[in-house]
């Protein structure tokens, strides 16, 4: 089951949070936590990490041992974060992540940090195209972006308007 989806900059500013499992403590630490680990880490180590630490920030809904891991990737400036039970696959994870990339890409014609800010509805509304109740709906991007197509009616962000 996925737990959480994160992205933030590499400074770690949270620039989207969804928990699918209640938090026990403040949200703000478990993302300064998340963003410790993550950004500690060494460019050429694998994607994923065992962080049984996160379990006093988060309590699985079936709270039976299960031991939680930190997927994520790196693109630019932002890192894409989620958190999972073991149960699940890290490589399927990895491809997920990438899914919504793609999808986010396709919406703003090459994501940035500052389509996030300025249209976090439509980043959330993408990612609940793909993940409802902390399980995957759909992977198929082509699906996903004709589901959000009525959405996108905004104008681009600041910094991809035309010079005047």
């Amino acid at each position: 089951m996925i737990h959480a989806v994160l992205i933030f900059n590499t400074s770690g500013v949270p620039r989207l949070t969804k928990f699918y499992s209640p938090i026990e403590q403040s949200a703000q630490g478990l993302v300064e936590k998340i963003y410790s680990l993550v950004s500690s880490r060494q460019p050429g180590l694998c994607n994923f990490l065992d962080a049984p630490e996160l379990e006093a920030f988060l309590k699985p809904k079936d709270s039976d041992g299960e031991k939680l891991r930190v997927v994520y990737r790196s693109y630019a400036t932002l890192y894409f974060v989620f958190v999972v039970d073991v149960a699940e696959s890290e490589l399927g994870i990895l491809d997920l992540i990438q899914v919504f990339v793609e999808s986010l890409d396709s919406a703003f014609e090459n994501v940035c940090e500052l389509d996030l800010v300025f249209h976090f509805d439509e980043a959330h509304h993408i990612l609940a195209e793909i993940i409802q109740g902390g399980l995957v709906l759909e992977t198929n991007v082509n699906e996903i972006d004709r589901a959000g197509t009525p959405v996108r009616t905004h104008p681009p962000s600041p910094s991809r308007r035309a010079p005047r």
